[in-house]
C-alpha cells in the first residue's frame, strides 16, 4: 500500500518512561486509516524500520490545540496513549505549533479533549507532563467484555489455554478510553510469564476489543509495580492508560491512596485519582533523535 505521507518527511523519535513513539506533523486529514496503518507497520518495524511502539501523529483541531493520532505497531488504531500524549505535548511545544506560555494546552484525542501540562528543564525544552486523563468508566461493556455483573468488575475469572495447559486470571476491568484488564499478583511483575499470558488475555473471546493486559503488585498504598502486555504491541516498558488504570483498580480495592508512584520497566509515572474525577498522570517526555524517512 502506498504511504500517505510523501517522503520524504521528518520526524520525532520519542519516549515517555521507554514507551516510545515516531512522531511526525501532517496537515492530511483525508488519508485512510488502513493507509496510515500501513505506514505504522513499516516506521514501527525494529528490523527494517526506525522502531516503535506507535506512530502518532500531530494534526490540526477544530476543538483543541492539537490532534492526536495514534496507530500501533501493527497497524491498529490505538485510540489512546498516555504516555504518548506526553510526547505529543513535547512536540508541539518543542517545535512552536503550539504557544504555551504558561505550559498548558489541549489535545483532541478520540475518547475526547484531553487538558495537558508540560514542565519545562533546564534547558527549556519541555521535560515532564502532565496529563488529565480520561474518568475511568467501570462499566464491563465499556471495555468491550459483555458480562451478567454490575460495575465495578474487580475479579473477573478468564480461563486461557495453551501448550501448558489451562490458566485462570482474575482480573479488574476498566477503562481508561481504551479497554484495560488488571491482574493482582503476590510476587514480582518481572517473574510473571507475560510473554506467554499476554497474548492469550489480548485475544481472549470475552475481550471482544482485544485488551490490553497489566500484571501488578501492590507494594504499599503508595507505590505499585507492573508490566504491561499492550494489545496491537506487546509488552511496552511503560503504559499510561495502562498505569491509570490499575490505580484506579488498586483504589477500588482498597489498596492505594490517592497517590501513586507506578513504577514500570521504563521508569516511573505519578498517578492522582480521588476515587471520583479524571485521573491525572505526571512522567517524561523525552526526544530521542531527529530525522527523516526517505521510503
Amino acid at each position: 500500500m502506498e504511504s500517505p505521507v510523501n517522503a520524504p518527511f521528518s520526524f520525532w523519535k520519542m519516549h515517555g518512561a521507554g514507551n516510545d513513539f515516531v512522531v511526525v506533523e501532517t496537515d492530511d486529514l483525508a488519508a485512510s486509516d488502513e493507509a496510515w496503518g500501513a505506514l505504522a507497520v513499516q516506521v514501527c518495524d525494529r528490523h527494517m524500520g526506525v522502531g516503535a511502539d506507535g506512530l502518532i501523529l500531530v494534526q490540526p483541531s477544530k476543538t483543541a490545540d492539537r490532534k492526536m493520532r495514534i496507530f500501533n505497531a501493527d497497524g491498529s488504531d490505538g485510540v489512546m496513549c498516555v504516555n504518548g500524549i506526553r510526547c505529543f505535548t513535547k512536540f508541539s511545544i518543542d517545535r512552536g505549533l503550539v504557544e504555551a506560555p504558561d505550559g498548558r494546552m489541549t489535545v483532541e484525542t478520540g475518547p475526547g479533549v484531553i487538558p495537558v501540562h508540560a514542565f519545562r528543564g533546564e534547558d527549556g525544552t519541555v521535560a515532564r507532563v502532565q496529563v488529565t486523563a480520561a474518568v475511568p468508566d467501570l462499566a464491563p461493556a465499556a471495555s468491550g467484555v459483555h458480562v451478567e455483573a454490575a460495575a465495578p468488575v474487580l475479579d473477573l475469572p478468564v480461563t486461557t489455554t495453551d501448550a501448558q495447559g489451562d490458566s485462570t486470571q482474575h482480573v479488574a476491568i476498566v477503562s481508561m478510553g481504551n479497554p484495560h484488564a488488571v491482574q493482582f499478583i503476590d510476587g514480582a511483575p518481572a517473574d510473571y510469564p507475560l510473554h506467554r499470558i499476554g497474548p492469550l488475555m489480548e485475544h481472549h473471546a470475552v475481550f471482544t476489543q482485544r485488551t490490553n493486559y497489566e500484571v501488578v503488585r501492590v507494594v504499599d498504598r503508595a507505590h505499585i509495580d507492573m508490566r504491561v502486555w499492550e494489545r496491537g504491541v506487546g509488552e511496552t516498558m511503560a503504559c499510561g492508560s495502562g498505569a491509570c488504570a490499575v490505580v484506579v483498580a488498586a483504589r477500588l480495592r482498597g489498596e492505594v491512596d490517592d497517590r501513586v508512584d507506578v513504577r514500570v520497566p521504563g521508569g516511573t509515572l505519578e498517578i492522582e485519582w480521588n476515587g471520583h474525577d479524571a485521573v491525572s498522570l505526571t512522567g517524561p517526555a523525552v526526544r530521542v533523535f531527529e530525522s527523516e524517512w526517505t521510503r
